[in-house]
């Protein structure tokens, strides 16, 4: 088995793929709390294609402040590690959510917000256009590393595990970014003398690629309207532990038209498949490949983890079979000499849609050698 890495995905030399083909090829994503610094740094060498930091659930509520803290310190690198860091903010309806971005959308190091409970595309285009306000200013301080006061001012609360230095309290890049007084012109620096950021993300139109969350009913039945509000949205996922308890299921089965309808909707939206919510007992390997052989059955790619030791049976299920693999280049090759519509020796008719499919199984099959 390969090692899981980012660096697998990449432009099939056949050429690009067909419609709504991103060229993503992530399988693993590990979720990990933002509050614990050593734990990120480690799934940081996990293997995982996509480190998750979490804001929200794996948070308490007094720790909240010491988790952005944290991630914002952790963001300040432009890169904090070996694959894209992303960060799950908390609730977008709530408190928390609008100072996160105000933190987190101009670190150079952040390469996507995964916005949970998102019922709608108003609440998309909100994000989009504070993350992009976020960016447009000046970052928020950002204490550099060894300033034994990054988490606050001494005294003021509870540290973290982490904090070797003791200190804790109110995180200062937390505090707005510079908004320029009216008739003040952007210039290489704010009127509080920080750099002006990149806004990198050209791609998105300068604002961090957006994973929104369907928890509820209501992300449900928008869920094409949540994929498709922005440019910026690269990918949606399920929230299944919210969405279990609002629809009041208590097996798999009633989830099986939710989950069919966040594959239709990424996928009409141009998005990649969607990637599995993830499998809550991290003891139960053999349910886990189960549960992923049932969901890329339905359409989905990769999964979300919770413990690194569900990487490689993530990793496992979702690879191309080695008869797949030799499909996908029979279709490739002779798409490559006859461009439309057309039938193989076998007698198999394939499409557009076929070869884009293929070519994505080819990228995937490159990472048991990359």
């Amino acid at each position: 088995m390969s090692t899981p890495r980012a660096s697998a995905v990449a432009a099939d030399p056949a050429g690009a793929g067909g419609p709504g083909d991103t060229g993503e090829a992530y399988l693993t994503w590990l979720y990990v709390p933002g509050d614990r610094p050593a734990v990120v740094a480690k799934a940081l060498r996990s293997g995982a294609d996509v480190v998750l930091v979490d804001l929200e659930d794996a948070v308490a509520p007094e720790r909240k402040a010491y988790a952005l803290a944290a991630t914002a310190e952790l963001l300040a690198e432009p890169r904090p590690g070996q694959v894209p860091v992303h960060v799950r903010v908390n609730a977008l309806a709530g408190p928390l959510a609008d100072g996160e971005l105000r933190t987190l959308a101009p670190l150079p190091g952040l390469a996507g917000l995964r916005l949970p409970k998102t019922g709608g595309r108003e609440e998309v285009l909100r994000v989009a256009a504070a993350a992009l306000a976020a960016r447009a200013g000046a970052p928020a301080p950002v204490p550099a590393p060894g300033d034994r006061t990054r988490y606050g001012t001494p005294g003021s609360g509870a540290a973290g595990p982490d904090d070797a230095s003791g200190t804790a309290g109110p995180y200062p890049g937390g505090a707005p970014a510079h908004t320029p007084a009216p008739g003040e012109r952007p210039g290489p620096a704010g009127a509080d003398g920080l750099p002006a950021p990149s806004l990198g993300h050209p791609a998105t139109g300068g604002v961090p690629p957006l994973y929104p969350l369907l928890e509820s009913a209501l992300g449900i039945e928008r869920a094409y309207e949540i994929a498709a509000a922005h440019p910026a949205v690269r990918g949606i996922a399920l929230g299944e532990a919210d969405l279990r308890a609002e629809l009041g299921v208590a097996d798999d089965a009633g989830l099986a038209w939710p989950r069919s309808r966040a594959v239709v909707a990424a996928r009409a939206a141009g998005l990649a498949p969607p990637a599995q919510s993830v499998y809550p007992d991290v003891a139960d390997l053999d349910g886990l490949a189960r549960s992923c052989a049932a969901g890329r059955a339905l359409g989905f790619l990769g999964r979300t983890a919770i413990h690194p030791r569900q990487l490689p049976v993530i990793e496992r299920a979702f690879l191309p079979t080695p008869g797949e693999v030799e499909r996908a280049g029979e279709i490739v090759a002779a798409a490559a000499a006859d461009a439309g519509a057309l039938a193989l020796p076998d007698g198999r008719f394939v499409d557009a849609a076929v070869v884009a499919e293929a070519r994505r199984t080819l990228r995937l099959a490159r990472r048991r050698t990359a």
